[in-house]
């Protein structure tokens, strides 16, 4: 039975992504919907045996000895395929109101390559070693380019040039991590705690680790391997809600945590200098891109930059080497992705209802789209870290893993890039709700625009709801705590 959830779970989204190609235009949606709620369904069952403690597999082609297409399925694992699929819901409903809103051409081809990025996330998420989590991790660099460049505009092409310049370009390097690695330990398998302790001299290490960082930090989007993420912007908002919340950008922070936490391991780094400056380079972008997220006047280009941040929240966490550095990694990979969803399922909604795109057009615009911008304050509050919304409990403890480790300068970064984060999306609020008076004789703004349409409406507000109640509902809390808690245990020992 369980093999069985494993394999749905991988494989129901590209069994869609045939069907949406093969059969009846008007049949596209329906197929995803079908599928979205299959693929969570066998994820949400898998999670009682996880939370008890199982580590679940699933070996399904023997290529040499030693060496197959493994899936596992453990604790981090289950949050991020969890985190997918579920969202995969949301945005099928999204998308569904969006192509309508915006006309937007060839729908099956947008269907089709959505399910195969939402089935490569799945893959990625249940890898059980590192061939398996290159083949889709590359594939899933595959299936977004169609969608980058769904709009087919001269700025779509050369976005989508330069994400699969940086995609390909990392494939490359984390390739050749992946086959030095074999060379020396002759095994692939994802260990608890790391399996190059002993296995080469820290020179080589370190050079692994280089190469490995490489290999993800451009889905990361950490500095400088970041710009392809802004220009991506260009593609329709669900796209841009894929790329930042539920698969593309997700997988980079999940390889980190995942490749340095189960093919390093804390015994292996201790030694190194190389995490440390992967550190550093993680909270220069938290301070760099928070500064550049402020100077933008494009509502989605200062989203983008704001997952920059957020990002490199997570892989900081990882790069302490700490166990609640790890646990405030594990949960704010969750919960930034339900809150930044939530901004640009909004950004969407304002775009498709007003054609508007810039912050500075938005004076007043919550007057006529109060849910939309209720919405938006959620999810912005959230991501400056506010109790009793979802986003404070990831940096709560990610700053316990900054004291844990006595890394003050990652502490003030992480308090200090939380009031740039007010600074960058508070003001939004405060214009669409308080524009000031207007001045005599002038028109009434927006005195046109009526709420977004339902199914624009719906997808942000649950969302939003989802963004509180993992704040305050302490079973929820709970259960996200138990799985980045296991994930901490397994890498560091103890009980979760």
């Amino acid at each position: 039975m369980q093999s069985t959830l494993i394999g749905g779970a991988v494989a129901i989204p590209f069994l869609a992504a045939v069907l949406i190609l093969v059969t009846p235009r008007r049949l596209a949606e329906l197929w995803s919907y079908l599928a979205a709620f299959s693929t969570a369904v066998c994820a949400a069952l898998l999670l009682a045996p996880v939370l008890a403690g199982e580590v679940l597999h699933l070996d399904t082609l023997r290529l040499v000895p030693g060496l197959s297409l493994t899936f596992r399925v453990d604790a981090l694992g289950m949050t991020f395929g969890l985190l997918a699929s579920g969202l995969w819901i949301v945005t099928t409903l999204y998308s569904s109101g969006y192509v309508r809103a915006d006309h937007l051409k060839n729908q099956p081809r947008y269907f089709a390559a959505f399910a195969a990025s939402v089935g490569a996330a799945m893959g990625i998420a249940f890898a059980g070693n590192l061939l398996t989590f290159f083949l889709f991790y590359e594939t899933l660099t595959l299936a977004t380019y169609p969608l980058v460049v769904h709009k087919e505009s001269a700025k779509a092409f050369a976005s989508g040039r330069r994400y699969l310049f940086y995609a390909l370009g990392s494939g490359l390097s984390l390739l050749t991590a992946i086959a030095w690695t074999w060379f020396l330990t002759g095994t692939l398998d994802f260990t608890p705690g790391g399996f190059l302790h002993g296995a080469a001299s820290p020179g080589v290490l370190t050079a692994l680790f280089v190469l490995f960082v490489v290999g993800v930090s451009v889905k990361s989007a950490v500095m400088p391997l970041h710009s392809w993420l802004p220009a991506a912007m260009v593609a329709p908002t669900p796209v841009s809600a894929l790329l930042h919340a539920v698969a593309v950008v997700k997988a980079g922070v999940f390889g980190v945590i995942r490749i340095l936490a189960f093919v390093f391991g804390p015994a292996s780094l201790a030694g190194l200098t190389a995490p440390r400056v992967f550190a550093a380079m993680a909270m220069a972008t938290i301070v760099i891109g928070s500064l550049l997220a402020v100077r933008q006047n494009n509502l989605k280009r200062r989203l983008a930059y704001s997952t920059i941040v957020h990002l490199s929240y997570i892989v900081l966490g990882a790069a302490l080497i700490a166990p609640f550095g790890l646990i405030g990694s594990v949960m704010h990979m969750v919960n930034h992705g339900l809150a930044k969803i939530t901004l640009f399922f909004c950004a969407g909604a304002i775009y498709a209802t007003t054609h508007l795109e810039n912050v500075s057009d938005l004076r007043g615009l919550g007057r006529r789209m109060p849910w939309t911008f209720t919405a938006f304050t959620v999810g912005s509050l959230s991501l400056v870290g506010i109790p009793g919304l979802s986003g404070f409990i990831g940096k709560f403890f990610l700053s316990r893993g900054a004291i844990e480790t006595g890394d003050i300068v990652a502490l003030v970064i992480m308090l200090g890039a939380s009031l740039l984060t007010a600074a960058y999306l508070l003001p939004i609020v405060q214009i669409a709700f308080f524009p000031g008076p207007v001045a005599s004789g002038e028109p009434e703004r927006h005195a046109d625009v009526r709420e977004a349409p339902p199914a624009l409406l719906a997808p942000p507000l649950i969302t939003a709801v989802l963004v509180i109640v993992f704040g305050i509902v302490p079973m929820v809390i709970a259960i996200q705590y138990d799985l980045a808690a296991r994930v901490s245990a397994l890498v560091f020992g103890g009980t979760p």
